[in-house]
Order: structure tokens, then C-alpha cells, then sequence
């Protein structure tokens, strides 16, 4: 067990931060924004409550609530339009400081990446520093499904990212910041994982994660 100071010390010394986005960057749930939006937030907000706490492998989670919501590109368009993600407190000042002192910054969520870039924007962390899962449409604008081959579609594809920057970077410490397991299981091969409670509280991530 690493004790609290020696958490701070590898926080402190860490060369790339990565966040989760949902319940941890902004203070919703991107997919059950979506599925209020589209008229289907009971049955999906179920859903997304096993899948965050690891009751349901993630991949069957995402493809169960994207057939119930059928979202549409203009509706996405229009959630971030009318609807934008609120920031979580705190958020951008620590993302600053991160940049200030030229640590990485690392956006990986299992959300939307047309959301994700949206949020990525209001932080002044590039595109091309977000994993995220792709929407697909059909040229009339309907759903057509999801990009399955994103490491983020997946249970344990977190961690997949992660071990690509560790590989194409050389980051040395890689500190995971989130809500959910699975962000709690993209460590290692991050070197820390702290466990964020402050938008909502899964016990499994409250019970083992260390910090």
C-alpha cells in the first residue's frame, strides 16, 4: 500500500496527467445527457449506473444504450449547442497549472469524441491529446453505430491508451484521474490512480482505490 505522501510525490513528479471526462472533468454523464435529450434517460441511466460500477463489460453497456437512444448527428450537434457539459469545479485551474509546468494533458473517456473535443476546447487541451469513442452516422445524418475498433469501446481500453503514450512518448509516470473501474483498472499501466468522488461516488472505486 502506498502511503498519501508518497501518492503526492508521483502526482507531483508525474509527466502526463490523464482524465476521465464524465462525472469526473464535466459534472455529467455525457450518454445520459444524450439519452435525456433524445426521450430514453430512465432506461439508459440504469445502465450507465452498472457499467460505471462494473457489473456489465463495457463494449455491451455502450452498444445496449446506443440502440436505445438512435441518436441522430443533429441531435448530438444540438445537445452541446443548447445543453454544453458543465465544467466540474476546479477543473481548468488545475488543468492550467498542469500546462503551466508543462505536464501532458490527456483527455481518455469512454464518452463521445464530438463532445469530448468540445470540452477539450474550453481547457486549451489539443484534439489530438483526446481518446474517446467515434459516433457514426449514414449520409442522412442517422445513427449508424460506433467506431468498435477505439481502445475506449472496450473494458480495459483506458489502460490500452495509456500504455501507447508510455510507448510512443516515454512518459515515465503516468498519474489516471476518474470516477469509475474503468478508469480505477487503467492502473497500472498508469502509476497512480486517484480515485475523484466529487460529482458522484461509485463504492467499488471509493472501497479500493488507494487515493
Amino acid at each position: 500500500m502506498v502511503s498519501h505522501s508518497e501518492l503526492r510525490k508521483l502526482f507531483c513528479s508525474a509527466d502526463a496527467v490523464c482524465f476521465d471526462v464524465d462525472s469526473t472533468v464535466i459534472r455529467e454523464e455525457g450518454i445520459d445527457e444524450l439519452a435525456r435529450f433524445c426521450g430514453v434517460e430512465d432506461a439508459v441511466s440504469e445502465m450507465t449506473r452498472r457499467a460505471m460500477g462494473g457489473a456489465v463489460p463495457f463494449k455491451a453497456a455502450l452498444t445496449e444504450r446506443l440502440a436505445l437512444i438512435q441518436p441522430s448527428r443533429e441531435q448530438v450537434q444540438r445537445l452541446i449547442a443548447e445543453h454544453p457539459p458543465h465544467l466540474t469545479p476546479g477543473i481548468r485551474e488545475l488543468v492550467s497549472h498542469l500546462q503551466e509546468r508543462n505536464v501532458q494533458v490527456f483527455l481518455i473517456s469512454g464518452g463521445f469524441r464530438s463532445i469530448v473535443e468540445h470540452v477539450a476546447s474550453k481547457l486549451n487541451i489539443p484534439s489530438t491529446n483526446v481518446f474517446a469513442n467515434r459516433l457514426k452516422f449514414y449520409f442522412n445524418g442517422e445513427y449508424a453505430g460506433f467506431d468498435e475498433m477505439q481502445p475506449t469501446a472496450e473494458s480495459g481500453g483506458k489502460g490500452k491508451v495509456i500504455k501507447l503514450l508510455k510507448e510512443k512518448f516515454q512518459f515515465k509516470k503516468i498519474v489516471m484521474i476518474g470516477d469509475g473501474a474503468t478508469d480505477m483498472e487503467a492502473c497500472p499501466p498508469a502509476d497512480v490512480f486517484i480515485g475523484f468522488g466529487g460529482n458522484v461516488i461509485r463504492q467499488q472505486v471509493k472501497d479500493n482505490a488507494e487515493w
